[in-house]
């Protein structure tokens, strides 16, 4: 089997930070979004993956290579605008033709990979295998209708009045018969051809598409609530604390601390660390409180700051904040100091790369 993971969206519902950076790579415990589908892939010995691009296709090539360091062997396919989930499938079949593949969305999180369900697949020998989950808001994601066998008969991109809470996960499983769908659907109102359109040709022309409803939780991380969602689902998860900081005899290290990097690159001083928490190599925390939930990356300096439920990109730099930074994603080589000029009574942030803020007493 192939891989093919869509990495070409703009990531306009993450913006600011998505005007400098590829939503798939905005960092989840500080590992970008995209390196957790690749490590799905390859977990499931799926070695050979495209990766569909856009705009930001030379930071994401940047970012994974040639795929060696996942063992995988990466082809990039460019895509000159975002024109549906189904035509970054017809761009793609010269890559894919021949083969079963997997499609995986690239902002897109599974709790328990998908091993399991590239077995069943295979197993089953169906055309189409979809993932489903049930959720609150179904007209927000395409959403599947079964009948009382659990059969799919329906398929509908967002709809206005969802027949069912079943929506369809970011990962699909295709053979070939995928190809001769999306050469034959229109594009949707919205000018895109959808890939709800292409599983409903395979069900109406006899198909077999087979539902898998997943178990374990499914994260999509197009939004700013999302991702916080999802960091603190992935931090839960760590096993065990890893890691040696520098602590000195003032700091103190609760819960589930991650300290990345060499022994001792982490400095500690006059701080609490409270896990669950992740925090970069070569990163500083002085006279500060690192609350749950907060993952830190690379190089980052907090100094008399109190932060908690939040992403701080690599590079970044929070000082003598006074109130607790909450809720907040912070892009790479941010400056949040206090300004005494000014007087807030709380502070949220979304901050894009290179930013600069002055807070008020």
């Amino acid at each position: 089997m192939k891989g093919l993971i869509l990495s070409g969206g703009k990531g306009t519902r993450l913006r600011p930070l998505t005007y400098t950076s590829a939503k798939q790579l905005v960092p989840v415990a500080n590992k970008p979004v995209l390196f957790y589908g690749i490590e799905s892939l390859v977990s499931a010995g799926i070695r050979e993956i495209g990766i569909v691009v856009g705009d930001t296709h030379a930071e994401i090539e940047a970012a994974v290579g040639d795929g060696s360091r996942f063992g995988a062997k990466v082809t990039y396919i460019p895509q000159d605008a975002p024109r549906g989930l189904a035509h970054a499938v017809s761009i793609a079949e010269p890559f894919l033709r021949g083969s079963r593949f997997v499609m995986y969305l690239g902002d897109n999180l599974l709790q328990r990979g998908i091993n399991t369900l590239v077995e069943e697949y295979l197993r089953l020998g169906v055309d189409c295998e979809i993932l489903l989950t049930r959720v609150p808001n179904p007209s927000s994601f395409g959403v599947a209708e079964l009948d009382a066998g659990g059969r799919v008969v329906r398929l509908v991109e967002k709809p206005k009045e969802p027949r069912s809470d079943l929506a369809l996960v970011g990962v699909y499983l295709f053979n070939d018969s995928v190809f001769d769908a999306v050469k034959a659907i229109q594009p949707s109102p919205r000018g895109e051809l959808e890939i709800t359109d292409a599983i409903q040709w395979l069900v109406d022309h006899g198909r077999s598409v087979h539902a898998h409803l997943v178990s374990g939780w499914w994260k999509d991380t197009g939004k700013a609530d999302d991702m916080l969602e999802a960091n603190r689902t992935v931090l839960d998860g760590l096993d065990n604390h890893a890691g040696t900081p520098t602590v000195d005899a003032a700091s103190r290290v609760e819960g589930k601390v991650f300290f990345e990097g060499p022994p001792g690159s982490v400095v500690l001083v006059d701080s609490v660390v409270r896990g669950p928490v992740i925090i970069g190599e070569g990163s500083r925390i002085e006279r500060s409180f690192v609350g749950p939930y907060t993952a830190i990356a690379a190089g980052c300096r907090l100094h008399r700051v109190e932060i908690e439920n939040s992403i701080v990109w690599e590079g970044s730099t929070l000082e003598n904040v006074r109130l607790r930074i909450s809720d907040s994603l912070i892009g790479r080589g941010v400056v949040i100091r206090r300004d005494p000029e000014r007087k807030p009574k709380a502070h949220r942030f979304l901050v894009g790369d290179n930013s600069e803020i002055g807070i008020g007493e």
